[in-house]
């Protein structure tokens, strides 16, 4: 049984823009699905402490987020089959891939010693304090990778166990990608390059988080080897877009806007692409400081190194530098973008959501 792919048309008038309310319905729609991966009856009896874990779990997955990737995926559906109906097997689809999300999620936030996620305390401040916690979240993680297989492999769809294996793929590259930006903060900013930067941008985000939902939906919708090459051109683009906006407001955000510490960069000391502009501009007195400031211990690493460490940044065109290169990223995706069918305006809802993406507050 299929459901109507939301589309411009079916988009109600109001306030919202077109793409704001798409999403809309997209989550709606998605957030119900993923609520239904947590009825497991087979663990209803195995322990009161596993159940009350599994909750605080669903409570984390749960919480208001944009699921991006989730309407990619209808995105890229939508435009290979020209706008036709959802089969309901792609929620289910859509929902364990936003699974597998929440637990790479839950498992960087261990390995970053973050304390705050969508707003919330992080799942291992909810299950335990210390260590404990992180040990529970870790297998909690595993526990959701398991059922987000299950539940993409269960949709039924045709050819989905190879547009699962394609997206296992994918998401052996984002662990490279996610070890190299651990591994990059132990190193001294004068070995690091740009290049790496884009490199970690590239595996741990882009591919993982936009070409890769794009490409599954085109896949799950039949579209032919052109098809799908334009959408991963596109989600590289729009990723590479998203992830340095993302470094900008690792350093410079309001954390009641993004819904997380926006010290977290800095305190972990990461090499992100405004710090590395920053260090190739600066003076040899100035680099001296940044290496200085970034090899800082994280108990001293308080309000007064982290406001040297943005004004740093800031004066040696670190900031400026990755705003232009997010310009850049994001007219590159558009551009792409421009050269894909339009079945019922969805590239046109799909541009303008490239177009919100690298506006986002920071």
């Amino acid at each position: 049984m299929a459901t109507p792919l939301p589309n411009v048309q079916q988009i109600p008038g109001g306030v919202a823009p077109p793409e704001q309310a798409w999403l809309q319905l997209v989550q709606a729609q998605v957030e119900t699905a993923l609520a239904r991966l947590f009825e497991l009856p087979d663990e209803s009896t195995l322990d009161a402490r596993w159940t009350r874990a599994v909750d605080q779990a669903r409570t984390y997955a749960l919480r208001p987020a944009k699921r991006l990737r989730p309407a990619l995926v209808l995105a890229g559906y939508g435009l290979a089959r020209g706008g036709t109906g959802v089969p309901h097997g792609l929620w289910r689809f859509a929902a364990g891939l936003e699974l597998l999300h929440t637990f790479l999620l839950i498992h960087d936030d261990v390995a970053d010693q973050a304390e705050l996620r969508r707003g919330g305390l992080v799942l291992h401040r909810m299950l335990a304090p210390g260590r404990p916690g992180e040990d529970l979240a870790v297998v909690m993680g595993d526990h959701l990778f398991a059922r987000s297989l299950e539940a993409m492999l269960e949709s039924g769809l045709p050819g989905v166990s190879r547009v699962v294996q394609y997206y296992l793929g994918v998401c052996r590259h984002t662990a490279a990608g996610q070890y190299l930006d651990l591994d990059l903060s132990r190193m001294p900013l004068s070995e690091v390059t740009l290049f790496q930067t884009l490199r970690v941008a590239h595996l741990k985000t882009a591919r993982y988080g936009f070409s890769a939902p794009l490409v599954c939906g085109a896949m799950l919708g039949g579209a032919d080897d052109s098809l799908q090459k334009g959408l991963e051109q596109v989600g590289r683009s729009v990723g590479l877009a998203y992830q340095l906006r993302d470094d900008l407001i690792g350093l410079f955000g309001d954390a009641s806007v993004a819904g997380k510490a926006c010290d977290g960069d800095f305190t972990q000391g990461k090499r992100t692409f405004p710090v590395m502009a920053a260090y190739v501009r600066a003076t040899p007195a100035g680099r001296e400081e940044l290496e200085r400031l970034w090899a800082l211990p994280v108990e001293e690493k308080d309000e007064v190194a982290l406001a040297r460490a943005r004004a740093l940044v800031e004066s040696f065109g670190g900031r400026v530098a990755c705003e232009r290169a997010v310009e850049r990223a994001s007219r590159l995706a558009r551009r792409g973008l421009s050269t894909l069918p339009n079945p019922h305006g969805m590239r046109d809802l799909l541009d303008a959501l490239i177009a919100r993406l690298a506006r986002r507050a920071s």
